[in-house]
This record gives structure tokens, sequence and C-alpha cells, in this order.
């Protein structure tokens, strides 16, 4: 498993936000975008639409989803699936863990 990335206290993201992480700390190359879904769990996606360049950490969360502010795609925050045009491939998704109330991002693990 990769090293994990130190995101923050789970209360530092708000239900219905996100918080980006730097491509410098991920490691992966790419900002991750980390969200608290109104599920109340934390799901993680590279940070760039995969439609066109746009931050989806920017978007609109609504439950497990998180709509492109730019161009209304959407994806699942579970698995990373895009939902809907113009979207049409699938969002990398990465492992987070909340322990002892902090928030673990595990950038490049499923």
């Amino acid at each position: 498993m990769s090293e994990s990335v130190n995101v923050g206290s789970v209360d530092d993201i708000p239900e219905g936000e996100a918080r980006v992480v730097d491509a410098a700390e991920t490691g992966t190359g790419e900002d991750i975008a980390v969200f608290h879904a109104e599920d109340g769990n934390f799901y993680a996606l590279d940070d760039e639409c995969t439609h066109e360049t746009a931050s989806l950490a920017e978007g609109w969360i609504e439950g497990t989803e998180v709509e492109c502010p730019v161009h209304a795609a959407k994806f699942c925050l579970k698995d990373g699936a895009a939902l809907c045009l113009p979207a049409t491939r699938d969002a990398r998704t990465h492992k987070v863990e909340v322990v002892d109330g902090r928030i673990l991002l595990y950038p490049g693990a499923r």
C-alpha cells in the first residue's frame, strides 16, 4: 500500500465539501480531491474532470455523486464512474480511511 497523506481532521471538511491535496504531496503527478459526501463518508478522486480541465472539488456534491462545475458531467464518488455526458471516462479513485478523527489518503491505492 502507498504511504498515507494526512489530509486533516474530519472536522476540516464539512459535509458536502471537498479539499484538494496538491500533486506535490500525492506523488501521483495529479491533484487529488477528498470529498465529504452526504452519506457521511470520505472519498477521493483525481481532481481534474476527465472531460475537460476543471476542478471536481469545485463542483456540487449530491449524495455520493459530484457534478463538474464546467459542463455538468457527474461522477460516482464511490467508484469514479462517469455517470453522464459529456464525460465518457471514469475518474481515478484513491483509498481514504478515517483513523482517530484524521483523514488519511492513500494516493494510487484503491
